[in-house]
């Protein structure tokens, strides 16, 4: 009896001893052989997304390998088939690996060719099946509205379903979490998923704005309230009337300011400098801070009375090493985004990819596993890096270039992809990446590039 977790690999050949011979050296691999006689029962037992690989002779009655091989690429181009042809019998080889083939074996063949065949081939399977799967995630949590929590893991799912139901209630907020971690985006998905969705929100980081101008610029001022005040201005406050206020950072927030911001939140008011006018608000706010806010009220860094205050709602944000199992998910989201914003394709993770993803202590969060994405789908082929290599700090030697010396790089890139694409046709190149042919001819003498390098290198 075979192990149910074992893979299936389908078997089909017409000829039983064949059937029997590969399916005994399969499951003594651990495999669980399917064997099947014809193309046509085994295609009626295909089912989607199944997990294996194909092992099927080409010369066949009826339906034979190649019109198989077709057909699965059909249904499913993903899913690898391995054929195996007659002695000699080249040229049906390299038909079958033009068609999508993934490999080929040569009667008679070794027993280790075998297994080690299918080995390759149900790996390839594996991380095919894993990718489909990460981008249905993301494709179902993109369809979700607002802004998206992207992740699968209870600490994700309990930030989601928290964020949910505070969305719904008028109360203000303070969030609390590491650098990083994904403060702006949690207080978005409040407010998108709020009643206040289609007012401004209104995003202020309290350690960027300089301390001579913040109280200008979150309650606004009237024309002479001081020296420049040339003319009214409506502050970030007062414009997001109806909406949300996101203060981030706020325990960077002056002390001298604090109390302003605490007659705002008691009163929903607000007077603009240089005016006796209190200006009725509607609005929600969202504090966000990396710092313990009580810690620092006691040691006098931060008003007791604000922090108990902003203290109604507290939501803590869970740092990327806390939620592992998220992280291919969102190295993949970030990865698609990055690729459709810059017209590249989005790179696969395979299993060394995924593993180096989860061996890094992310001490930036989000952040950084963001920046890392762009980094590797813009840069990575330009400088040939494995994603281990670039976590690893083996990207040094790009970071340091100047900006120049890194967009030419990647643009070497490109040209290069394109050559390669088009088989050294340059006319073709040309019209591909919207360059004029002297323009194209001129970059290929720069970046030492020859056309005929890559006709050469065409496959026959």
């Amino acid at each position: 009896m075979h192990d149910p977790a074992a893979i299936p690999v389908m078997i089909i050949d017409d000829e039983p001893h064949l059937r029997i011979t590969a399916g005994q050296t399969l499951e003594l691999a651990g495999y669980a052989p399917e064997p099947y006689a014809s193309a046509e029962e085994a295609l009626a037992a295909l089912e989607p997304d199944f997990p294996g690989v194909i092992v099927s002779d080409i010369r066949m009655p009826g339906m034979d390998g190649m019109a198989l091989l077709r057909e699965v690429r059909s249904r499913d181009p993903d899913l690898p088939v391995i054929l195996i042809t007659g002695h000699g019998d080249i040229s049906t080889a390299v038909e079958a690996m033009r068609e999508g083939a993934w490999d080929f074996l040569e009667k008679p063949f070794a027993v280790e060719r075998l297994v080690e065949v299918v080995r390759r081939g149900v790996e390839k399977r594996r991380l095919s099946v894993e990718n489909r799967q990460l981008r249905a995630e993301l494709e179902a949590q993109q369809a979700a509205p607002g802004p998206r929590l992207v992740g699968r893991t209870p600490a994700l799912q309990r930030l989601a379903s928290m964020a949910q139901r505070i969305s719904q209630v008028e109360a203000d907020v303070l969030l609390f979490g590491e650098t990083g971690a994904g403060k702006d985006l949690v207080a978005r998905a409040i407010h998108e998923r709020s009643a206040r969705a289609g007012h401004p929100f209104v995003a202020i980081n309290c350690g960027a704005v300089p301390e001579s101008t913040i109280e200008s610029e979150l309650f606004g001022h009237e024309k002479g309230a001081f020296t420049g005040a040339v003319e009214r201005r409506i502050g970030k406050f007062e414009h997001a009337d109806g909406g949300t206020v996101f203060l981030d950072e706020i325990e960077s927030m002056p002390l001298s300011l604090q109390v302003k911001l605490l007659r705002v939140l008691q009163e929903r008011s607000v007077e603009r400098l240089g005016s006796n006018l209190a200006v009725p608000l509607d609005i929600r706010v969202i504090a966000a801070t990396k710092q313990d806010l009580k810690a620092a009220a006691e040691a006098g860094r931060f008003r007791e009375d604000l922090y108990y205050r902003l203290n109604v709602v507290t939501l803590p944000i869970p740092p990327l090493r806390e939620r592992r199992e998220d992280i291919p998910l969102l190295f993949q989201h970030f990865a698609v985004v990055a690729a459709n914003r810059s017209g590249l394709e989005a790179p696969s993770l395979d299993a060394a990819g995924i593993s180096a993803l989860l061996a890094h202590d992310w001490p930036g969060n989000v952040r950084e596993l963001r920046n890392l994405a762009e980094r590797y789908v813009l840069l990575g082929a330009a400088f040939d890096y494995r994603l281990e290599a670039l976590l690893e700090g083996a990207e040094s030697e790009a970071g340091d270039l100047p900006l120049p010396q890194q967009v030419e790089l990647f643009e070497k890139s490109l040209i290069d992809q394109a050559l390669a694409r088009h088989r050294g046709r340059v006319s073709e190149v040309s019209e591909r990446l919207g360059l004029p042919r002297k323009t194209l001819y001129d970059k290929l003498r720069k970046y030492g590039l020859r056309a005929e390098d890559y006709r050469q290198n065409a496959e026959p």
